[in-house]
């Protein structure tokens, strides 16, 4: 009854709206190049495949961190059933953009997302024929998950995640989300905070599996190889990263540098904005503050600039790789936070603000463990990088713990692999 609802009100919007959606679709690039194909035309032909020895695998994915998080899974996929075929769904443009480039020899299709028309969603599963649908974190939609469960296609959540805010969110709707989250025959959470969310929502029990974040298992401490952004930093600098950031952040981060770099001389500045758009707008902060900034769109590299603004997507693990500490961003401010785990995979210092709220209990367990160390202002980020410029026994030991708490969780992968294989 309430998906019957669900469509009932989708089209008499569509039938009211019309007018504006086209206007917004088309006038607006990121929209219009890709909203045809999203609507199922113009989509390529996938060649049938004998179903009886090859499984094809539908991931979806809302967008840039959806994707890395999927990473890992998609490659062990591919590792352990090289003969499969795995389609990959997205919403975003910028996520689509990333995937192309990440996934190139893990995937076979990367296609956007489709919207949630029953005609839609129909037409692609008649496309992709999945056995089996793994959902990423986040962008549920009623019509793809009803149809897939009319069909009896197993389905995951994996890398799910609820902080207690979102549970907030989600009771007030309940009507609508759990039977959303129902429809899941597992959902995989990160923690075990996240799984005591999801039966507080009342999910079934047997539904409910914490198999841990998938970015535990990036191999990316393993590809060394140096990338083209690394090749863009002063080897002889300590590279401070602020990756993530948001508005509020940055104008705090650069007068912590502009203070420390007038006595280390040796200190660099990366920032990796969540918003690569933003760049213009944390240069000017930069420039107010005295600081020279460059832009990684412009693919230089000069011994006079002061500080490198990361205006591009799909970099920041790269410049993780190569830093001398880091700051996860989104924690300052009131948003929740972002991942640790990537900094901490390169065993350096990992710090972030009070507002960690999406990621409170990794967050906790790195403070835990003496790989992070959370700042709370102004000053207590200026003494902690101070600190570390001071006494880099210490840093390294902090870098050393931050690193030994991923390696002790890792073995996500495996467990995600067995219930896939348990499924089919």
């Amino acid at each position: 009854m309430l998906i019957l609802l669900y469509n009932i009100l989708q089209s008499l919007a569509i039938i009211i709206l019309w007018p504006l959606l086209l206007v917004v679709i088309f006038r607006k690039k990121k929209y219009g190049s890709r909203m045809l194909s999203r609507f199922g035309l113009g989509l390529p032909s996938l060649a049938p495949v004998n179903k009886a020895k090859v499984k094809t695998y539908w991931l979806h994915a809302l967008s840039v961190g959806e994707i890395t998080s999927a990473a890992p899974l998609l490659a062990a996929l591919r590792q352990h059933w090289p003969e499969c075929r795995i389609v990959v769904t997205v919403t975003t443009t910028s996520g689509e953009k990333l995937a192309r480039t990440l996934l190139v020899h893990s995937v076979d299709h990367i296609l956007p997302a489709p919207l949630d028309f029953r005609p839609t969603v129909y037409h692609y599963m008649k496309i992709i024929q999945p056995d089996m649908y793994i959902h990423v974190e986040t962008d549920f939609w009623p019509n793809l998950l009803t149809m897939m469960r009319a069909k009896s296609i197993p389905t995951i959540l994996v890398n799910g995640r609820i902080s207690s805010q979102s549970l907030k969110s989600y009771n007030k709707y309940r009507f609508f989300f759990s039977p959303i989250f129902n429809s899941f025959d597992h959902l995989c959470m990160q923690t075990e905070q996240d799984r005591t969310n999801m039966l507080a929502f009342g999910i079934a029990r047997t539904k409910i599996l914490t198999l841990g974040n998938l970015k535990f298992d990036t191999p990316a401490v393993k590809n060394q190889g140096n990338s083209e952004i690394q090749s863009l930093l002063p080897k002889e600098k300590k590279i401070l990263t602020a990756g993530s950031t948001h508005p509020g952040e940055e104008k705090l981060i650069i007068t912590v540098y502009s203070r420390l770099k007038h006595s280390h001389n040796d200190l660099f500045l990366v920032i990796v904005p969540r918003n690569p758009d933003r760049a213009a707008e944390i240069a000017t902060l930069a420039s107010d503050a005295g600081i020279k900034a460059r832009f990684r769109s412009e693919n230089t590299q000069d011994s006079i600039s002061d500080l490198l603004i990361v205006d591009t997507i799909g970099e920041l693990i790269d410049v993780y790789r190569a830093s001398w500490a880091a700051f996860v961003g989104g924690s300052l401010v009131p948003t929740g936070g972002h991942n640790p785990i990537e900094p901490a995979l390169f065993g350096i210092p990992v710090l972030f603000g009070p507002h960690m709220e999406d990621f409170s209990e990794i967050a906790s367990a790195l403070i835990k463990s003496g790989g992070g160390t959370s700042v709370h202002d102004i000053e207590s980020l200026q003494s902690c990088i101070q600190k570390f410029l001071d006494e880099e026994p210490v840093r390294l030991q902090q870098g050393k713990s931050a690193r030994e708490y991923v390696e002790k969780q890792q073995g996500v992968i495996d467990k995600h692999l067995n219930l896939i294989r348990s499924l089919l």
